[in-house]
């Protein structure tokens, strides 16, 4: 019997303009439009495979190896729902002989290769991950001769009903999430505003501040301040238009400078957004300001010298840090994370994947630059920053070989190792 299954891997994206509240909860529309960097898939992923089978008596789903419960009228369920109805409206129903597979119950197995809920965007990779394996798995990608594939940009709405900044990871390079006006959701959705390959020379570094599960999820969070905050008002309708307008002219022309200051600026309102939430949220800690007075230290002595920026720094709902920088200074700013926040090659080994280093534990700086303030902040214990992730700009959803399925034989997880 033929076996109905696709594995697909989505990235990574992390926001330079915030998306954070919604204007409908249930069809998770935002309050305003946003941008992102999508990140290397090489580096940072979900890796996804769905099976349909006529045995099947249950659709399950098992994220990271632990089956999960799948709520009736959850996000999951909405997203399953609706890939359905397109499998069925655009193939079965115009193929007599196409299997049904969208009357069948699926075997969805989920694997993160970083901390999920930690605030490093799982849930936008996962549903990503999710989307797009389910989309193979029901050809809804491939043209035929009774229908056009589903688009990047159209699968994204699907994949927005699993969760908002998912949209975003349906495609790679620089991508804008347009907030849209239909009550429909029809217009709410992912827009690619430059490709992976247009800016090569911009990197990444995650500083990994806390892998824990954080205490105020992004879905409760937002809507708090939805309800409460008069500075996101000013920030929708005031501030984000312009903000958009001028990143994406700075992606276009390659302009670091503006594209780090409004990056950063953005980064910062957002958690002022936070703060102005009652009761307020804090999603930054100490370990986390001292990584934006280091990187604006950093800058002003480059900006005296120079006359330009080095580094921006942006902040998720979470405490881990994300510095884009232009290749060229990713080993100064590593070496001087490093200087304030030692690591331990025991604890936290640097897999050094560009091999800036020669695949060993980066050492902190032995000379901060001339008239950089050493003072900024202290030098943290071991662990304070429990690693760095290196990694670039990377590509959408990428379709995988059989070979890195999750799913055994039996329609089970595999046991990873």
């Amino acid at each position: 019997m033929a076996v109905y299954q696709a594995t697909t891997s989505a990235p990574v994206n992390i926001a330079c303009i915030k998306y954070w509240g919604k204007r409908d909860t249930t069809l998770i529309l935002p309050t305003n439009s946003s941008l992102s960097v999508t990140l290397s898939q090489d580096h940072l992923r979900s890796t996804t495979t769905s099976r349909a089978d006529p045995s099947f008596t249950e659709t399950k789903l098992w994220l990271n190896g632990k089956e999960e419960d799948i709520k009736s009228g959850g996000r999951l369920e909405r997203c399953l729902k609706e890939l359905k109805k397109m499998r069925k409206e655009r193939i079965e129903d115009k193929e007599p002989n196409a299997p049904k597979l969208s009357e069948w119950n699926l075997h969805i197995a989920s694997y993160n290769n970083f901390p999920t809920a930690a605030g490093l965007a799982s849930s936008a990779s996962g549903f990503a991950a999710l989307t797009s394996s389910i989309a193979a798995l029901y050809e809804l990608n491939t043209f035929s001769s009774v229908k056009p594939a589903a688009s990047p940009s159209e699968l994204s709405i699907v994949a927005r009903l699993g969760s908002g900044s998912a949209c975003r990871s349906l495609f790679g390079g620089f991508v804008a999430w347009q907030a849209g006006s239909s009550p429909s959701g029809s217009d709410s959705l992912a827009v690619e505003v430059a490709p992976q390959n247009h800016w090569p020379t911009m990197h990444a570094l995650i500083c990994v501040v806390n892998d824990a599960k954080k205490g105020t999820s992004s879905t409760s969070g937002m809507q708090r301040t939805v309800e409460t905050s008069a500075l996101l008002q000013h920030r929708i309708k005031d501030v984000v238009p312009k903000r958009l307008e001028g990143i994406i002219k700075a992606i276009q022309e390659k302009d670091f400078d503006t594209f780090a200051k409004i990056t950063m600026a953005d980064s910062n309102q957002f958690h002022a957004v936070a703060l102005d939430t009652a009761p307020p949220i804090f999603y930054m800690n100490d370990v986390s300001r001292s990584i934006i007075s280091i990187i604006e230290e950093l800058n002003r002595v480059s900006l005296s010298k120079t006359g330009h920026l080095v580094a921006a720094y942006t902040f998720d709902a979470g405490p881990n840090a994300v510095i884009y920088t232009e290749e060229k200074n990713v080993k100064q700013i590593i070496e001087i994370i490093v200087k304030y926040f030692p690591q331990s090659s025991e604890l936290t080994p640097f897999p050094d994947p560009f091999k800036l280093f020669g695949g060993k534990q980066p050492e902190g700086a032995e000379e901060l630059p001339e008239g950089f303030n050493q003072d900024v902040a202290k030098v943290w214990e071991v662990g304070s920053v429990k690693g760095l992730i290196h990694t670039r700009i990377g590509d959408g959803p990428r379709v995988l070989a059989e070979a890195e399925a999750l799913l055994g034989s039996d329609g089970l997880p595999k046991t990873l190792a």
